[in-house]
């Protein structure tokens, strides 16, 4: 994909530092898809992970007063990006720890060829891809969203329970895309609904009508997107829109979101459903919410909540670890994120930081829902869904 300046442009505007730091700074790699599938999400999971950064040096900073920077490179939302990106922040920049990347073929890349030999932490806010579950990371990979396979469940239960038995399928080739597909159409058909076609699409094309004409050729009226709304996705969407042959469309977490709206025509998506991790509630999201508004950043935004948990945390893990070195991080992160311990809530940098001098144990309560994280890296939690109403998507709670 090419890289926009526009969003490049943002990345600077958000205070993240793209040359190298001072001696005594502590890095921490952004490594961000700024360009690529899920590029129309980035501007708000950036800001939230900078917002995290700069409450810890509003705050007297990171081991003993030294300064929190971050350092950033785009993944792009696939392989042949992250890879390089990835290397110079492990290498080159020598970060201690890694906030990223967005999209599972992106992290599946660069865990494998810099940062699991490199020795890094890496938390995703947003790669679901299953795979990740299975991978053999030496406990350095990590992720603050839910994987696919509880999703791909939960949208499989949801169409069923509203009468939708029969559906296309289209899904971005690739981790993220296959793993969402083969776990909603082995649900889907357990429960006893049609999967008429399910079909593989390659980002980057401008033109997806042989695969929608697949599609649209078996019948089925329902299209099930699980694509990159930046990507072949959104262009399948917009074509899937033309030709006017489903009744109901459907999109994944990729395509989630009030960007659904951009540059289309909102009666024309009345009606569209849409996945997503829960949104976030309660004092711990109370917490955020409030950091957010401060700083004009849309707490309920895509993977906000998740991006900002896991720049925190991550931060929080080199506190404990008491050094920038890389080595016994991960389990300074198991420590500030698992009970037992004091309660921290998001923005309690400070608070955090003197319990630690003192030797206490404490407990990160995430603003997107608890990070007991197991031994795979993966946190549990819910599923809402959205129906796109009158030019917003509207939350319509968890699916049970």
């Amino acid at each position: 994909m090419k890289k926009t300046n526009k969003l490049l442009g943002l990345a600077a505007s958000a205070a993240i530092i793209t040359g190298p730091a001072m001696a005594q700074d502590v890095k921490l790699g952004f490594l961000a898809d700024l360009t690529g599938g899920i590029a129309a999400f980035a501007p708000g999971m950036v800001a939230a992970a900078q917002l995290a950064v700069d409450e810890v040096n509003a705050q007297g900073g990171i081991l003993g007063g030294k300064k929190l920077v971050s350092v950033t490179a785009d993944s792009g939302c696939a392989a042949d990006t992250a890879t390089p990106a990835a290397d110079r922040l492990v290498n080159t920049e020598n970060v201690t720890a890694i906030f990223g990347a967005y999209c599972t073929p992106a992290l599946m890349a660069e865990v494998n060829t810099a940062t699991i030999p490199g020795n890094v932490v890496i938390i995703s806010p947003s790669a679901s891809g299953p795979g990740l579950t299975t991978l053999k990371d030496n406990d350095l990979v990590y992720r603050t969203t839910i994987s696919d396979a509880f999703q791909g469940v939960k949208s499989a239960d949801l169409l069923i329970s509203k009468g939708i038995t029969k559906v296309g399928v289209t899904y971005v080739n690739g981790d993220y895309g296959k793993g969402l597909a083969d776990v909603f159409s082995k649900e889907f058909t357990a429960k006893g609904g049609t999967v008429t076609a399910s079909v593989a699409h390659e980002d980057g094309k401008s033109d997806y009508r042989p695969e929608i004409g697949q599609i649209e050729s078996t019948g089925a009226d329902t299209l099930v997107i699980f694509g990159y709304l930046s990507g072949g996705g959104g262009v399948i969407l917009n074509q899937a829109i033309e030709t006017g042959s489903f009744k109901v469309l459907v999109g994944g977490d990729g395509m989630a979101g009030d960007e659904i709206f951009k540059d289309r025509d909102a009666a024309a998506l009345e009606g569209m459903i849409t996945t997503k991790s829960a949104a976030s509630s309660g004092a711990d999201y109370d917490f955020f919410a409030k950091l957010a508004a401060d700083a004009k950043i849309d707490p309920q935004g895509v993977y906000v909540t998740q991006s900002y948990d896991a720049a925190f945390a991550l931060a929080l893990a080199i506190e404990k670890n008491g050094t920038a070195d890389r080595a016994g991080l991960s389990k300074a992160l198991r420590e500030v994120t698992t009970a037992p311990g004091e309660k921290i809530e998001p923005g309690e940098w400070k608070k955090a930081v003197d319990l630690i001098k003192a030797g206490k144990d404490i407990d990160y309560q995430g603003s997107s829902g608890p990070l007991d994280f197991d031994p795979a890296g993966d946190v549990t939690g819910d599923i809402d869904w959205y129906v796109a109403q009158g030019g917003k998507t509207v939350d319509q709670g968890i699916i049970p």
